[in-house]
């Protein structure tokens, strides 16, 4: 057993033994006030005492948090049906099923169960549930009352298409589940929702279709989240942060998306979704280099223009990541590799400036990197305004006064429109990263610099992995993924792609079983 299975499994029982279940009591003042114990100074939780039967004599009361629960569906289908149906009967007529008449009868709610004790009927108030306490019984009516404020669905913002369906998710963790299974109506489509956080108690849930998502890959994905130990889940992000393979490589190695079309189709490759409430973002694993690459519209088009499409993604990818590098290169220790007129050129319009090569890329670097930060940071219109007037200005101005070179603008200026081709965000912040350790190495040693920054970041692609799947893969799983090339650079036509992906399958399933029975082993002794 490793350093941190032990870890969480002793924070694991420690905190099972802290957390002791709360009897609850067959008087209803014991039970509302251990209940007002608990909410103490929680001026939104609230109690509502009431009578029902025609003396007045069986009292209720419901607890629910004002914000996050529906009051009107508790107002029109728990309060009402009980004083109503409850006024209308003798006191000996409901005194033995009383309990009951509330569970079966009168309340009108479809989502409803009961439980023993205090302790989750606290968890149950604190998602937006109502609790329904009766005197004389112990047991406790959870009546489900969740209404969270949210927004109407929308068209992503950051996935726009010209062609394809407009919804986007929402925060709200159920509604993008429906969204879902809107677009996946089998049987084998299965939803596993659990708490993560031990303050926040965040829903999160695992999708996947059961007869086509490898089942080693379904385990492996809810023992990683399980052993989460946090305070609170925010946002997807911290799901991926926790549960990634490398925790110190610059590219995601999980796919983010607010497209409910995106996940489906993930599903339907065998890829597993995890659902977080309070963010629009979903993620989906495992993902490899090709996932990243992919936009959704590239389904929605036909082939030829995809296939088009996606080589100058290819090409714009590496020279968002080279270009700089290649012009401090070819400037500071090769100008014999030019043509004779262009490296004239390149010499004259250098002539004013006081600066080497490597000083202008990196301050042009910078600089565009202060503007795109100041844009992402601004409302919409307002953010591109700066992006676009700050960059032609500034590049303007820096020429006009011989601190930068005409070529060097252009460099810097076509870097950073390749670096927005790359669909995913996270992916291209990758690469702006590892563009800053290529040029410093090409500052370093010229084209050999170049030559090895390429070799390190193509190595640490080939060795990493996204939940036991290549990074790389289907050009390292050649033997086991042939078929998967006909959706890689070259999108062959729909009519010849009858095979599913097999991204799943390339995962080493020995391995996953070795290392299971190694931990059961440790356990064990």
């Amino acid at each position: 057993m490793s350093f941190l299975d032990k870890f969480f499994k002793k924070k694991t029982e420690e905190k099972s033994a802290e957390k002791k279940k709360m009897p609850s009591s067959r008087n209803l003042e014991e039970n509302i006030n251990k209940l007002k114990e608990v909410f103490k100074d929680c001026d939104d939780v609230l109690f509502r005492k009431f009578k029902v039967g025609t003396e007045q004599i069986h009292e209720f009361a419901v607890i629910q948090i004002d914000g996050i629960a529906d009051k009107d569906l508790v107002n029109q289908h728990v309060l009402r049906p009980l004083m109503l149906e409850g006024r209308g009967k003798e006191p000996e007529d409901i005194r033995d099923g009383l309990f009951r008449l509330s569970m079966d009868g009168a309340i009108a709610t479809t989502e409803i169960k009961e439980i023993d004790n205090l302790t989750e009927a606290v968890d149950s108030i604190l998602v937006g549930d109502t609790v329904l306490l009766i005197n004389g019984y112990e047991k406790i009516i959870i009546i489900g009352s969740r209404g969270y404020p949210t927004r109407g669905i929308s068209q992503s913002e950051s996935e726009t298409v010209v062609r394809g369906p407009r919804d986007g998710f929402v925060e709200t963790a159920k509604f993008n589940t429906g969204l879902i299974r809107k677009r996946i109506r089998d049987t084998k489509f299965k939803i596993k929702t659990m708490q993560v956080g031990e303050r926040s108690k965040t829903d999160v849930a695992i999708l996947y279709i059961e007869d086509i998502a490898n089942p080693y890959l379904v385990e492996e994905v809810k023992k990683r989240i399980e052993k989460i130990k946090i305070d609170a889940i925010l946002e997807s992000s911290f799901i991926e942060q926790l549960i990634e393979d490398n925790h110190f490589s610059p590219f995601p190695q999980m796919e983010n998306t607010e497209r409910p079309d995106v996940v489906a189709a993930a599903l339907y490759e065998g890829r597993i979704a995890i659902v977080v409430d309070n963010t629009p973002f979903c993620l989906l694993v495992p993902a490899t280099l090709m996932t990243f690459l992919q936009s959704a519209e590239d389904y929605y088009q036909r082939w030829p223009i995809v296939s088009l499409t996606r080589l100058i993604r290819y090409i714009a990818v590496l020279m968002s990541l080279l270009a700089p590098a290649l012009y401090i290169a070819l400037v500071s220790y090769h100008p014999g590799l030019l043509p004779t007129k262009l490296a004239l050129y390149v010499g004259a319009s250098r002539i004013n400036v006081p600066f080497p090569a490597f000083i202008e890329a990196f301050a042009m670097e910078i600089t565009i990197e202060f503007l795109r930060e100041a844009g992402s940071r601004m409302s919409g219109p307002i953010g591109t305004t700066i992006s676009i007037v700050g960059g032609l200005v500034i590049g303007q101005a820096a020429v006009e006064a011989g601190i930068v070179s005409p070529l060097m603008v252009i460099v810097v200026a076509v870097t950073a429109v390749a670096s927005f081709m790359i669909p995913n965000y996270g992916f291209a912040s990758g690469f702006r990263i590892l563009r800053f350790f290529i040029m410093a190495l090409a500052t370093i040693l010229g084209l050999y610099g170049l030559v090895l920054g390429l070799i390190i970041v193509t190595t640490h692609l080939v060795k990493l992995t996204s939940f036991g799947v290549p990074y790389m893969s289907p050009f390292t799983t050649l033997g086991r993924a042939m078929s998967d090339l006909k959706d890689t650079v070259i999108k062959f036509p729909l009519i010849k792609m009858r095979e599913r992906q097999k991204i799943t399958n390339l995962i080493d399933e020995d391995k996953f079983i070795n290392k299971e029975k190694k931990n059961d082993g440790a356990d064990k002794k």
